[in-house]
């Protein structure tokens, strides 16, 4: 069974998705209808911006979902897929795929969801560090008795690796400690903030608003969610779960485990870099990943 995957924020880089902007006409009309949306041309920033530029949460986002719905909106040897998933962001651009929401609309919410994570990140100063080689639990445990201030594991992306997010202080004192129970590395993100973390509750609220009025349709094949890495297909639950996300941990590494065990035996990532599919080899290398 085919499974189709959506990368998040920090994949991007300046030129992505001019290939596709000059080889396809159907690309190209979709980029444009971008443009006219933002009411900016975010094409311009993807193509010949800066790396600064393509940094901003409010540009990376929209861009990031753009590169991966245009990408396999407009793969001629794709087939239908059997199930998606997203990682944070990405699980936008899985709506979008697999017909739950329209293209027009989820571009909206996810220029409205950049916007107010950005300035969710300018109410308190935060940040988030990866954490290698140490078991999930720890990483939980220790996050977990940190009580003077926020910090929580917040994105469990492969064995061995789990992100953390919280306040500044919160994240160095996990690291201290993380490093001191054997830690490979604790390694502070170039990031604007605490994603997926309780300090993301006023974004979180802003976005809700927008997708309790935004139209879900059931989509056409079982989109596996961030928040419980379970399969959805109503899309009633599906915005339940959207609205979580934002506060809650991404346990990709359960949802690749679950679409594995339901029958998933070839992955294919659409979008910039390749970040996935080599989470997914570290999760398991019996399946296929391109």
């Amino acid at each position: 069974m085919k499974a189709f995957v959506f990368p998040g924020q920090g994949a991007q880089f300046v030129g992505m998705g001019k290939d596709l902007y000059d080889n396809s006409p159907k690309a190209k009309e979709m980029f444009e209808k971008a443009n006219e949306i933002l009411g900016f041309r975010i094409t311009d920033v993807m193509f010949e911006g800066t790396d600064e530029d393509l940094r901003q949460t409010k540009v990376t986002q929209p861009a990031v979902f753009l590169h991966s719905v245009i990408s396999a909106l407009t793969d001629e040897q794709a087939q239908q897929p059997d199930m998606v998933a997203g990682h944070s962001l990405g699980e936008f651009s899985a709506l979008v795929v697999s017909g739950a929401l329209t293209f027009e609309d989820g571009l909206v919410l996810v220029s409205k969801r950049a916007h107010a994570m950005q300035k969710a990140c300018e109410i308190e100063p935060s940040t988030m560090a990866a954490i290698i080689g140490l078991p999930d639990e720890v990483v939980d445990e220790v996050c977990d008795s940190i009580n003077d201030q926020v910090v929580v594991a917040a994105n469990f992306n492969c064995p061995g690796q789990v992100v953390i997010s919280g306040s500044i202080e919160g994240v160095d004192k996990a690291c201290a400690i993380l490093t001191e129970k054997g830690a490979k590395r604790a390694l502070k993100l170039k990031v604007g903030g605490a994603f997926h973390s309780p300090l993301m509750q006023p974004a979180a609220e802003e976005l809700k608003q927008a997708i309790l009025a935004t139209t879900f349709h059931a989509p056409k094949c079982p989109v596996y969610q961030n928040v419980n890495a379970y399969p959805q297909t109503d899309a009633e639950q599906i915005k339940q779960n959207l609205v979580a996300q934002l506060t809650s941990p991404v346990r990709w590494t359960q949802t690749i485990k679950n679409m594995i065990a339901d029958g998933a035996d070839a992955f294919k990532e659409y979008g910039p870099g390749s970040v996935l599919k080599g989470l997914i080899a570290k999760i398991d290398r019996n399946v296929t990943a391109e």
